[in-house]
Parts: C-alpha cells; sequence; structure tokens
C-alpha cells in the first residue's frame, strides 16, 4: 500500500514520462515553428491563434516557453504537494469539527454552534480576500508560509481552549488560514508548472482535501475507540489540534521551497528568478532572463494601459466563481459535513452516545476513502479528456446518483434503505471527485493574467467559501421543511443547471499555457469562438 498522495503521483509519471516526453516535445517543436495545433484552432483569417497569444518575441530562447514544454521531475511534484498540505488542512479542519461537536463541553446558543461547524468557512472567506492583494505584493512563497503558521497557531488554540469564546476564535484564525492557502496554492502550481502536466500537478490540491477529509474521519475513529471515557475531554481536544502537526512540518519546509519564477520576473527580481529556474531544472543566463522578464513585463503593461481587468479577465472571474458556486450548492459537503449525523441511524452500533458518534464517522469513513480514490483518477485523465468533458460528465453522474440516494430515502427500509443510499452517495461523490472537484482548483490557478492572479484567485476562492458557508447554514433547514429525499433531488435540478453552464461558458484550455489560457477568454468576451477541439 503506498504510503502518501505523492507516492503515487511519482509512481503514476514514472509510468508515463515517456509517453509524455515525446508529446511535450512535439508540442515545444510545434510552437518554435509557429505551427502549434493549440486548442484555438485557425482563426477567421487562417493563421493559428496560438501565435496571437504574445507580442512578437526577439530571437533567442525562451525560457517561459521552455520551462511550459518541460517533464516534471520528481521536485516538480514535491513543490506542488507542498503547496497543496493547506488543501490537506483544509479538508482536515472542515471535517474535524463534525465528528468533535457532540462532545464539545461547553454550552453553546444555536448561533455559537451554527458558527463553530461554518464559522470556518466565514474566516476562509475573510482571508482568501486578504490573501489576494498581499500575494501579488509579497510573493507566493511568503503568504504560503505565513498562512501554515496561522493554521499552527488556531490548532493549537483549539486545542488548549478554556472557553467557548476562544475556541470559536480559535475556528475563525484557522478559517483565515486555509482560505488563504486555498486562494494561492493553485496559483502558484499554475506559475511553474509545464503545460502538458499543469491539470495533474494543479488538482493535487483536491486530492490534498480528499485525504484530509478522510484522515480527520480516522483519527476522530482512533482516538474515540482508544480511549472512549475521554471523548468529553481529553479526545475532542486532541482531533482538533492535530492538525496543528502538519502545519508545522509545512512552515519548515515552505521556508526552503523557490518562489515563483513569474512573479520574480514582474517585479524585477532577476537574480532570484534565474535561482528559481536552477531549481526547477533549468540552466539560464542573466541574459535570458532578462529577455524573459522584459516580455513578460511589456506584455503585463499592454495589458495596464488598457486596464488590468480586461474583459477577458472579467468573463473568466465570472466563469470561475460561478463554478465554485456550482462546486458547492449541488451539494457535495452535506455527506462529510452532515454525514456522521445523517448516516449514523442507518449504521447503529450501540447505544450510548461515543457508539453512536463512532458508527457515523466510520460510515463518513467510507465516503472519504471513495472521495480519495476516485480522485486519482481526476488526476489521471485531466490532462488527457480536457476539463471541459470531465466537468459535463461529472456533473451528468451526480444527477443520477443523487437521485437514486433519493429514491432509497423516499421509498426503500432498512438494509435496502442503507445500501442504496451507501451507493448513490459513493457514486455521487466519485462523479463529483473525477469532474467537479479538481477542475474548479484547476481552472482558478490558470485562467488569470500574472499580474491579478493572486487577486482574482483569491476572489474566486472567497466566493467558493461564501457557497460552502450558506450550504452548510440552509441544509439543517432545508431538511426539515421538505425532507432529506426532496433536499437531494434539488440538488439534481442544480446539477443540471450546472451541466449546461459548463457547456455553454467553460473553454477549453489543456495542454496551452497559462498566457494562453488568458487569451482564450479575451477571445471569448470579443464575441470570437474559443473552445475548439485541442490537439494531443
Amino acid at each position: 500500500m503506498r504510503c502518501c498522495p505523492a507516492c503515487v503521483y511519482l509512481e503514476f509519471i514514472r509510468e508515463d514520462r515517456a509517453d509524455s516526453g515525446a508529446k511535450n516535445s512535439a508540442a515545444a517543436c510545434q510552437q518554435a515553428s509557429g505551427e502549434c495545433a493549440g486548442s484555438f484552432g485557425r482563426g477567421e483569417g487562417g493563421g493559428r491563434m496560438a501565435t496571437e497569444t504574445r507580442p512578437a518575441e526577439p530571437a533567442g530562447r525562451d525560457v517561459l516557453a521552455d520551462l511550459d514544454s518541460r517533464i516534471p521531475t520528481s521536485f516538480y511534484w514535491y513543490l506542488a504537494v507542498l503547496a497543496c498540505v493547506g488543501g490537506f488542512l483544509f479538508g482536515y479542519d472542515t471535517s474535524n469539527i463534525g465528528s468533535a461537536l457532540d462532545f464539545i463541553p461547553y454550552h453553546l446558543s444555536s448561533f455559537a454552534t451554527g458558527y463553530l461547524v461554518a464559522g470556518a468557512s466565514l474566516g476562509a472567506a475573510a482571508g482568501a480576500l486578504i490573501a489576494g492583494p498581499l500575494t501579488d505584493h509579497f510573493g507566493r512563497k511568503f503568504l504560503l508560509i505565513t498562512d501554515a503558521a496561522i493554521y499552527a497557531v488556531g490548532a493549537i488554540l483549539s486545542a488548549i481552549t478554556v472557553s467557548a469564546f476562544m475556541l470559536l476564535a480559535s475556528r475563525t484564525l484557522i478559517g483565515l488560514a486555509i482560505g488563504a492557502d486555498s486562494a494561492i496554492a493553485t496559483a502558484y502550481i499554475a506559475e511553474f508548472a509545464p503545460r502538458n502536466r499543469r491539470g495533474q500537478l494543479s488538482i493535487i490540491q483536491q486530492w490534498m482535501i480528499t485525504v484530509g477529509i478522510l484522515v480527520s474521519y480516522l483519527v476522530a475513529v482512533i482516538i474515540l475507540k482508544a480511549a472512549p471515557s475521554s471523548a468529553g475531554n481529553l479526545d475532542w481536544r486532541l482531533i482538533l489540534g492535530i492538525g496543528g502537526l502538519p502545519a508545522l512540518v509545512a512552515v519548515a519546509l515552505r521556508s526552503k521551497m523557490p518562489e515563483s519564477p513569474r512573479w520574480l520576473m514582474l517585479h524585477g527580481r532577476l537574480d532570484e528568478t534565474r535561482k528559481a529556474f536552477i531549481r526547477l531544472g533549468m540552466e539560464v543566463t542573466d541574459d535570458e532572463v532578462r529577455q524573459a522578464a522584459d516580455q513578460l513585463r511589456a506584455g503585463e503593461q499592454q495589458r495596464r494601459r488598457k486596464t488590468q481587468w480586461t474583459a477577458g479577465v472579467r468573463r473568466a472571474l465570472i466563469v470561475v466563481c460561478v463554478f465554485f458556486i456550482f462546486q458547492q450548492i449541488t451539494g457535495i459537503n452535506v455527506p462529510f459535513y452532515y454525514g456522521p449525523q445523517i448516516l449514523s441511524s442507518f449504521f447503529e452500533s450501540g447505544h450510548n452516545a461515543v457508539s453512536a458518534a463512532v458508527a457515523g464517522v466510520e460510515v463518513t469513513a467510507i465516503l472519504g476513502a471513495v472521495n480519495v480514490v476516485a480522485t486519482y483518477f481526476a488526476f489521471k485523465w485531466i490532462d488527457k479528456k480536457g476539463r471541459r468533458p470531465l466537468a459535463i460528465w461529472g456533473y451528468a453522474g451526480m444527477t443520477v446518483f443523487i437521485l437514486v440516494a433519493a429514491a432509497g430515502v423516499a421509498f426503500l427500509t432498512d438494509i435496502p434503505k442503507t445500501v442504496v443510499v451507501m451507493v448513490g452517495f459513493s457514486f455521487f461523490i466519485t462523479s463529483f471527485a473525477i469532474g467537479v472537484g479538481g477542475t474548479g482548483w484547476l481552472i482558478q490557478g490558470e485562467v488569470f493574467p500574472t499580474a491579478v492572479r493572486g487577486r482574482a484567485a483569491a476572489i474566486a476562492a472567497c466566493v467558493d467559501w461564501l457557497a460552502n458557508y450558506a450550504l452548510i447554514e440552509a441544509f439543517p433547514a432545508w431538511h426539515n421543511a421538505i425532507g432529506l429525499a426532496w433536499v437531494m433531488v434539488s440538488f439534481a435540478v442544480l446539477c443540471v443547471i450546472a451541466i449546461g453552464f459548463v457547456s455553454r461558458y467553460l473553454p477549453e484550455t489543456k495542454n496551452l499555457s497559462v498566457e494562453q489560457a488568458v487569451h482564450v477568454f479575451e477571445k471569448q468576451a470579443a464575441g470570437q469562438p474559443a473552445h475548439k477541439p485541442t490537439a494531443t
């Protein structure tokens, strides 16, 4: 059995490296000769659209083009996993509260209880917005280190809290950290990832989220079974506080990671840029770095003369934000946030509170394991099948299987009900994990220009967290008003609407550089067709 997601990634890459090397080399040669088949197809005048994605290049080596066409080494995968530690903490923290909630001894009002569950999402929305301008100014690396440190402090305070107020404040602090991290991680990855592996590198964020969710339930089961008599004292503190350990490790390791080369070039830090390229396996000269930096800055300055927030950038931001809203309101987090409460009645294993809680956590852990395994297929297919097809089929699968679960809730009882609901939930989660979960984080990082990528990704992450919070807050009242089966039917309707949105507004961006992906949305905003079949 593999010990961590990074091991699985590295094994897959070793198996696939020869094939991807041939493809990447062909893509680089095509681009250099001006004959790249890109996903744009031909423009109205018969010229290749790929030649319109950047200003005319001076003679000489284009180091950014070389970076975009490289085959990722193990160091690339290491950096991607390290950047996505926040995804693990995100998954762990948003799930562990469900396991600990019944044992927290403080007297909490209904509002305080709701905030304890959902308050981290509000904090995350604020953290994402704050992180945007800060990361564009201070850099990706600085904010990634700061986020991990803030999370560690919040987790430790949660474990040693002495009052309800301190616990709520700690949860808010944790929210700020995971929100900021979610705004930065995929932007950082997009700025060094080769175009033909950017999807796989970025989707590690979603995989780490799923691993965090699963680990939170496994930790809770182990702790509650090991010391059931301490559930109301030590156990819940350990469940909440253990997340501080990977955060502290992340602080140490992130301090040694290279800064984004594109961010460094944009800010004129050319010596550091050359060192970053060397760490990414590229030997470059000062002149080559200066030439690439001048070219990148010229493109951004040209954009600034119009406005940084061009029609294409605004369109990209709206598309990403709406995609994130659908990602949340179609119901994926209901099984993970409320799973222990919803599913424990299907899996009775005792008569006391601890036994009932453990039963609910155990069955939710099964769904968490399904989520982890299914996300592997998203990682494997995202750069082969493309963003649009996976998202459309993902929502289609979610539609079908949430209706299966709804039928089980509405028409069956006892063991048949349990089996059908679990099958429906499992394949609902599988469809989300393969087609929807990682796609949102990927497009968040790849469709914005470097100068505003941090701020735009932060706004999108903020919208994601607000949609997450809205669903968490609304679900109990919604459930009580119309029943679980009809809530599931509502999710199916929203999934159908999401299919229409993706089909109409989300262009395909696989195998494109981040600069080309930006240009796709500029063309859409100008009323020109953007998503054409992509050469592979």
